[in-house]
């Protein structure tokens, strides 16, 4: 079975000090480390461990521009066979709706049976390409999805749902199936598999090779636009109570009647 994964090249910021533009509408990457989306590096990890049992291969596609071929070596390095980058000016600006356009104009002119996407992209967290793209394709999908069994001409799939509750039900192939982190540990890129994937040719596409316009794309073909982004509001510092448990206590008492906790 031939399988597609769509992946994004995202920034680390857990870590990092957050400056956002003069634009006001996205935050300074110039000191930003890269590197291949976490949902998305689960989701590679399943289509080679399906690949392995199953047979077929693997294709990683990627909207982004010239550094994103990072990211598509590091899938190659993983064990995925081809890679795909979609880029164009045009694109530029899209929102999670033209992205999977994108996305989708792609795909349809590929031999596939599974479409595997991470649950949700680290930068912005919005979860709309997947099941977006699904629609676009007319074909069905599955999001949140923790377990795969391929099963001849479906999969059975087990969804996590809100409060611990799992969801467990079968889908006709082909499909699309956004990943939740914790469906399997990916492997370690190791330095002959790197070595390999500089090797491989990664093949890029553009607006006209997918035969979309740039009105369709970009800003232009987007519903959703970013006004403005903002750090949160730095609160007060903690007052830290000194003295006795018996006398902590008393304050603790005073401040929470100050505040309006107690009757």
């Amino acid at each position: 079975m031939n399988i597609i994964v769509c992946v994004k090249r995202v920034p680390e910021t857990t870590e990092a000090d957050i400056v956002i533009e003069k634009s006001g509408r996205d935050i300074d990457k110039s000191g930003l480390v890269f590197d291949l989306n976490e949902w998305d590096r689960y989701a590679v990890e399943e289509a080679i461990l399906l690949k392995e049992k199953q047979g077929g291969k693997v294709t990683v596609l990627t909207v982004g521009e010239e550094k994103s071929y990072e990211s598509l070596q590091k899938c190659l390095a993983m064990g995925a066979d081809d890679a795909i980058r979609l880029t164009d000016l045009a694109f530029n600006g899209s929102d999670g709706y033209a992205t999977a356009k994108v996305l989708a104009e792609a795909i349809r002119k590929m031999d596939y049976g599974l479409i595997l996407t991470g649950t949700q992209a680290e930068d912005d967290g919005d979860g709309q390409v997947g099941v977006v793209m699904a629609e676009l394709l007319g074909i069905p999908h599955a999001a949140l999805v923790n377990h795969i069994e391929v099963q001849d001409k479906k999969v059975k799939v087990h969804r996590e749902l809100e409060g611990g509750l799992e969801e467990v039900f079968e889908i006709l192939l082909p499909a699309v199936l956004t990943i939740q982190t914790g469906i399997n540990e990916p492997r370690y890129v190791s330095l002959l598999g790197i070595r390999k994937a500089a090797k491989k040719e990664i093949k890029v596409f553009r607006a006209s090779d997918l035969n979309l316009k740039a009105e369709e794309v970009g800003l232009s073909g987007s519903d959703i636009r970013l006004e403005k982004i903002s750090l949160p509001p730095v609160g007060e510092g903690a007052e830290i109570l000194e003295g006795k448990p018996e006398e902590i206590a008393l304050k603790v008492f005073d401040i929470l009647k100050d505040k309006g906790g107690l009757a």
